[in-house]
């Protein structure tokens, strides 16, 4: 058997380097998957997760993580959190430690304290200031956003997935986008594979994008055949009845170690590492649109 680590975004590179050496060593899939949405957590130079994290449009900071297993199909989430840095962790105890899979604002929060996680300040200076010059111009949401999603295949053959966002820029206070959402911003399944999304989450919402993509792995399509043919349908379906469409990219990888990634858009990118590959970024060509 071998292991595998797959994350969106050039910033999950140092902390996939350390998950990779975890798995080689026998690790687990749960653990790595946490390490390395935790070291993106931790770095205020990320805007749109964790410390550092963009504001919403009242100038505070809402995080939202979500975790599964891919052995009994486990899962939990926690929407809209504030002062606590480490949602992934927060999430992860939902799904170990109680029987539900999502915790939302305060109830989140009091769960989390209960349980011995700090709060800690989460706006930087930085991103105050980049709040304010918005607000002066009155500038909304984005078009993209970079949740950090996370697959990992440890040596046992067990499968994990995770995923933690701050939202979209200036959204409106409780907005909640695809990363927490099981089936749309992650899924996984031991007996199939695993996949996690990332871009607009209303729009990935909108086609259940990773449970579509893990469906078409258990049809036989490998892990790129399936990325590609998700997005392709979303963003075709999309373009039906929307005159704007927004980011939306995926990585997929299969239970025998395979992955797969696209994207709709320039610049999307993903951090990769196996057992037969030392870690690495490699960028996404945009699917071909009919739009």
């Amino acid at each position: 058997m071998s292991f595998l680590v797959i994350a969106t975004w050039e910033f999950a590179l140092p902390g996939l380097k350390e998950a990779a050496q975890h798995l080689a060593d026998n690790g687990s899939c749960l653990d790595a998957v946490e390490h390395v949405v935790k070291t993106v957590e931790l770095n205020p130079d990320v805007e749109s997760v964790g410390l550092g994290g963009f504001p919403n449009k009242e100038g505070v900071v809402e995080l939202d993580a979500a975790i599964m297993r891919g052995k009994d199909l486990g899962f939990g989430a926690v929407v809209g959190v504030r002062q606590f840095i480490h949602p992934i962790s927060i999430a992860r105890k939902v799904m170990s430690d109680t029987p539900y899979c999502m915790l939302v604002g305060t109830g989140a929060e009091d769960f989390a304290q209960q349980h011995g996680f700090q709060k800690g300040e989460l706006l930087t200076d930085q991103r105050r200031q980049e709040w304010l010059e918005r607000k002066q111009r009155k500038s909304l949401a984005d078009t993209g956003h970079d949740t950090i999603g996370v697959i990992a295949l440890d040596l046992d053959g067990s499968m994990a997935c995770g995923t933690s966002s701050s939202g979209l820029k200036m959204k409106h206070p409780g907005r909640v986008g695809d990363s927490p959402i099981i089936g749309a911003g992650l899924y996984a399944d031991d007996d199939v594979g695993a996949a996690v999304a990332t871009g607009v989450g209303e729009d990935i919402m909108r086609c259940c994008l990773c449970f579509y993509a893990v469906e078409l792995m258990q049809q036989g399509k490998t892990p790129q055949q399936a990325a590609e043919a998700t997005v392709t349908k979303a963003h075709t379906r999309l373009a039906r009845t929307q005159k704007k469409i927004g980011n939306i990219a995926l990585v997929c990888a299969d239970n025998k170690g395979a992955c797969g990634a696209a994207a709709n858009h320039e610049g999307f990118g993903f951090c990769v590492a196996s057992s037969d590959m030392q870690p690495r970024f490699m960028t996404v060509e945009p699917i071909s649109s009919s739009e």
